[in-house]
């Protein structure tokens, strides 16, 4: 009674189509996945219209800000590490939210 949800979240992850899982992605695949993704959110409008950030060449500040926001994983995770998803590390990553950063 009187208590309300402040928050609440809810991530699915999956590979592309004609792309393996991520352990066994080339360099060149994760560079042209995140070419694909990035093209397909630019074309988003109204409320989830937003910009889609590469790690690649992201300042210290902006990273470490959106690791604070809990939107982005700290470099090293070793879960990540441990199911081989940190090679090529940054290349091919990136993240993308609208103006609000309601969706991410």
């Amino acid at each position: 009674a009187g208590e309300y949800v402040v928050s609440t979240r809810v991530r699915c992850g999956r590979s592309m189509e004609g792309y393996p899982f991520n352990p066994c992605l080339t360099e060149a695949q994760y560079k042209e996945m995140e070419e694909k993704v990035s093209t397909t959110l630019s074309g988003l409008e109204g409320e989830l219209k937003g910009t889609f950030y590469p790690l690649t060449g992201m300042s210290k500040e902006t990273q470490q800000q959106l690791i604070d926001d809990h939107f982005l994983f700290k470099e090293g995770d070793r879960f990540l590490q441990a199911a081989n998803a940190c090679r090529f590390w940054p290349s091919g990553r990136g993240i993308y939210h609208n103006e609000n950063k309601t969706f991410l």
